[in-house]
């Protein structure tokens, strides 16, 4: 609002982000003392707890310009109001304006009665929230909030957490179900995280966007997932980095803004310090992973996938095909994943013709049937990854 009619703003937040305070014109500061004494309007909106009562008492007021003036629209409390009061008497400040007070409506004889009456205070009922229509539009909008998150989506008001804007918000969709599943898929093809260290890399257009934190919380959720009581269901923004410091993962983002050519807009790469990587992409509203490890691939990953690492050789789908076919195992989806070469060395023991074949099946993969898997000729390793 104060952008808009033309004001300077300079802001105290410490959870704000320096880039998109930026992007909105807003000058962030680190300290009370810095931004005090450059206020003409003064005006917070925190909480009222230990911290932030008595935020502003008589020692502020005193480095403040004369010509200021302060609005409380948030809790009664922030402000001293005995200390507001005299500040306002001994011309340390010039005006106020409040609707809010530490008791409401203002106790007899109190400080926040006199403010009231005070001639250089504007004092309005606190009441906004309290109309039938904003009551209305409150139950609307955390109808809308749970149904986009229950359907996959992202918490555009979640309480503590960053803001993401509007046009961000639509670009991370696709990316955070992307990101998400790049982590489950990392968990059960090698065995568990059990703690560890990761780099989440953006590229291209992606690598553009501010506000990562919906992403780095779906990395978590999918890295945890498939072993955590609840499934990785308890992973959110707000709390993704402690739970994640709670696992031993440490996970450090990178942006790369190199266009990346007519391949990819975007490209997201989840690599682990054992050398292990995974990347996608997105293609409309379809997610897609493009390269597991030393293979690229290209398959949607949904449903039950079998990954099987084998020789590339005549026989081998017939073979994988016939076993799941006899256990009432059906192949709705094939990929085959070829070995990168890249003009790369071929590592001890490798062969040029190993692959990944990425099956899409419906049915009951047991134990019984991955053994059998295991045990045809050709076949490398056998991993059940569900989605």
């Amino acid at each position: 609002m104060g952008v808009g009619l033309g004001m300077k703003v300079i802001a105290l937040d410490p959870y704000a982000s320096p880039d998109i305070a930026a992007s909105a014109n807003v000058t962030l500061v680190q300290d009370l003392k810095t931004l005090l004494p450059l206020a003409d309007f003064l005006t917070i909106h925190t909480p009222l707890i230990a911290s932030t009562l008595d935020l502003i008492s008589t020692e502020e007021f005193k480095i403040m310009k004369k010509t200021a003036k302060v609005l409380n629209v948030a809790r009664g409390g922030v402000y001293n109001e005995a200390a507001l009061l005299e500040a306002l008497d001994q011309n340390l400040i010039q005006g106020a304006g409040l609707d809010v007070f530490t008791s409401e409506p203002p106790a007899p004889g109190s400080a926040a009665e006199s403010l009231c009456r005070h001639p250089k205070v504007v004092a309005t009922p606190h009441l906004g929230a309290s109309t039938v229509e904003a009551q209305e539009n409150v139950s609307l909008d955390v109808c809308a909030q749970v149904l986009a998150i229950l359907t996959g989506g992202v918490p555009t008001s979640a309480v503590n957490a960053p803001l993401i804007l509007p046009e961000e918000y639509r670009k991370l969709q696709p990316f955070v179900r992307l990101v998400e599943r790049i982590g489950a898929i990392y968990t059960q093809l090698y065995s568990g995280v059990g703690g560890g260290k990761f780099e989440l890399v953006y590229e291209g257009e992606l690598a553009g966007i501010s506000n990562t934190r919906p992403l780095f919380a779906a990395l978590v959720k999918g890295l945890m997932g498939s072993f955590s009581e609840g499934g990785g269901r308890d992973v959110n923004i707000v709390n993704a980095s402690l739970i994640a410091k709670d696992k031993g993962v440490v996970i450090n983002e990178t942006h790369t803004r190199e266009s990346l050519g007519l391949v990819y807009a975007s490209l997201v790469t989840l690599r682990s310090a054992n050398g292990q990587v995974i990347s996608g992409y997105v293609s409309g509203k379809s997610i897609h992973i493009s390269r597991i490890g030393r293979f690229n691939a290209s398959f949607i990953p949904e449903g039950t996938l079998l990954v099987l690492h084998n020789f590339d050789e005549p026989g081998k789908i017939g073979g994988v095909g016939g076993i799941l076919g006899r256990n009432g195992v059906n192949i709705r989806s094939m990929s085959v994943a070829a070995l990168d070469q890249d003009g790369k060395e071929r590592r001890e023991g490798e062969r040029e013709n190993e692959a990944l074949m990425i099956l899409g099946v419906e049915g009951t993969v047991s134990k019984e049937v991955v053994a059998e898997l295991r045990e045809e000729e050709g076949i490398l390793a056998v991993n059940v990854v569900r989605l």
